[in-house]
Order: C-alpha cells, then sequence, then structure tokens
C-alpha cells in the first residue's frame, strides 16, 4: 500500500511539474520577448511543441547504442520529477534532491556519447566542465541552510526552522548561499550565460544534437520539470519554504517562486554568453570561495 501511494504521490508530482514547468518556460520566453520589443509565443506554445515532438518519428543513429540512447532521457526525466517530487512534499533529503538533480545532467552526457556523432563531442566536453563547475558552489549553497538548521539535511526541517525563527536569506550567510544558489542553479538549467553545453547558433544543440522525436521531447520536458524544481527547492532552502494549507500561504509561496524564477530571466537577459574557461573560473574561483566563506559564517551563526 505504500508504494502504491508513493506512486501516486510521484505521477500527481511529475503532472503538476510537467505543466508547471512548462508554463514557467512560456514565462521565460514571454518575458525575453518583451525585453527584445518582440510579441513572444502564447501561453501554450512549449505544450504544442512536445505534443508536436511526439508525434514525429523517433530517429537512433546507426551507430549509436540503441539502448543507452534510449534510456538517458527517460531517466533525465524521471530524476527531474522524483527530485520535484520531494520537494514538493518535503519528504525528502537535501543531499538526495542534490545528487537527483545532477542527473539530467548526466543523462544529457550519457545519451550524447553513445549517439556515436562526433559532432555532439564538442557539446559534451562543456556539459561536463559545467557540471564539474557549478556542482561544487551548489553543494556549498544546500551546506548552509544545512549548518543554519542545526546540522540537519531534511528539507522539511530546513523549511520548519525557517518557519519558527525567519528565514534564512535574511543573514549574512543566508543572502550569500542564495545568491550563489541562484547562480548555480542558472548553469543546472543551461540559462545563458551558462548555455555553452547547447549554445544555440554556435554548435548545434551540442549533445542533443542527434535527438529526435519523443526522445528529445523528454529532454525538454525535464528541462521544464528542473525550471519548476530548482526555483522551488531555493525557495525551501532560503526563503521559507511553501505551505499549500492555504490559498493566502499557497500565494506567497508562489510570489517567492517567482522572485526567483524573474531574477534568472533578469540574468540570462543582461549577460552575455560566457567562455567555458571564463565560466569555470567564475565557478571555481569567486562563487565556490563565497560558498565556503558563507559555510564558515554559518557555522559560527551569522
Amino acid at each position: 500500500m505504500n508504494i502504491f501511494f508513493m506512486a501516486l504521490y510521484f505521477i500527481a508530482g511529475f503532472i503538476l511539474l510537467g505543466v508547471w514547468g512548462l508554463l514557467a518556460m512560456w514565462l521565460e520566453r514571454k518575458a525575453a520577448a518583451r525585453l527584445q520589443f518582440r510579441v513572444g509565443p502564447p501561453w501554450y506554445q512549449n505544450f504544442a511543441d512536445l505534443v508536436k515532438l511526439s508525434g514525429k518519428e523517433m530517429l537512433i543513429p546507426e551507430r549509436a547504442n540503441s539502448l543507452v540512447f534510449i534510456f538517458a532521457p527517460v531517466v533525465s526525466v524521471l530524476a527531474a520529477a522524483a527530485a520535484g517530487t520531494l520537494i514538493l512534499f518535503r519528504a525528502g533529503d537535501a543531499i538526495l534532491i542534490l545528487y537527483l538533480l545532477a542527473i539530467p545532467s548526466l543523462g544529457a552526457i550519457i545519451g550524447g556519447s553513445s549517439s556515436g556523432n562526433v559532432l555532439a563531442v564538442v557539446g559534451i566536453s562543456r556539459e561536463i566542465k559545467l557540471l564539474l563547475g557549478y556542482e561544487l558552489p551548489f553543494a556549498c549553497a544546500v551546506i548552509i541552510p544545512a549548518l543554519k538548521s542545526g546540522a540537519s539535511t531534511s528539507l522539511a526541517g530546513i523549511v520548519s526552522q525557517q518557519q519558527a525563527g525567519g528565514v534564512f536569506a535574511g543573514s549574512v550567510s543566508g543572502i550569500a548561499g542564495f545568491v550563489i544558489a541562484v547562480f548555480s542553479l542558472q548553469g543546472k538549467i543551461g540559462l545563458v550565460p551558462f548555455d555553452l553545453a547547447e549554445a544555440e547558433g554556435e554548435i548545434a544543440t551540442g549533445s542533443q544534437i542527434e535527438y529526435s522525436g519523443i526522445l528529445l521531447g523528454l529532454f525538454k520536458l525535464s528541462r521544464a520539470i528542473l525550471l519548476a524544481a530548482g526555483p522551488l527547492f531555493v525557495v525551501s532552502l532560503y526563503l521559507g519554504g511553501f505551505n499549500l494549507s492555504s490559498p493566502g500561504a499557497a500565494a506567497a509561496g508562489m510570489l517567492k517562486y517567482l522572485l526567483v524564477l524573474v531574477l534568472m530571466i533578469l540574468l540570462k537577459n543582461t549577460n552575455p554568453r560566457l567562455r567555458i574557461d571564463h565560466a569555470l573560473r567564475f565557478f571555481w574561483g569567486g562563487l565556490a570561495l563565497a560558498g565556503m566563506a558563507a559555510i564558515l559564517l554559518a557555522f559560527i551563526g551569522y
């Protein structure tokens, strides 16, 4: 029975996060269009694109490892949905969620590697370097609220501590951790200035160059779910989480989510794409060092 209810929770979370993420992608595209004095897509465009991809032929390259090629996008979307579901229901450990959020990038790397296309190598190499770059500061951003909540990595415990004593973003280490989390999440989702792994118009979608049909749609859906789950994770870690117990609490939680999403949209539309060496220098240099300093501040109570 427990497994049955867990499956129901996962299915409900998957559907909710998928719809939420596709709408968030529309908001991202619409805001970018308005900033560039364009009209932008209608609200249903991402849903229509997903349906269109689902109806197209799924082509598997002759030299590809078929099993891994098909398996990679499926694992990516399932891992993103699992992380988002744990965040929605506050049912998981922050470290577990950190690992789950890394799997979609690993799926893109493994899937591209199995395609047998030499042009995918450029995107794969960039994806690997970005993954190695942003994971360290993102881990620091998870450790900071864990320390501030009494060395607890329980997401429910972190949220409860903030609801009892105030949000962590109101402290010095909390502000630093919040900023680090937003920048790291920008790289994890692949938004400008850290969209080097796909770099539209430069390397032809990178590691996904051989993907088509529903498999490409699954990669797009995993990115959409990350756009829903990632900011929700930051809200849970630093802004007191969200509560669906009443309309007012739900509205407050949505405003927190929109705050993080708007910050990411502003970063995307006000910065040029970085070179890979500049991105790594940013993540491993300033951001990681700031994260370690913030961990020390959180340890001594600031």
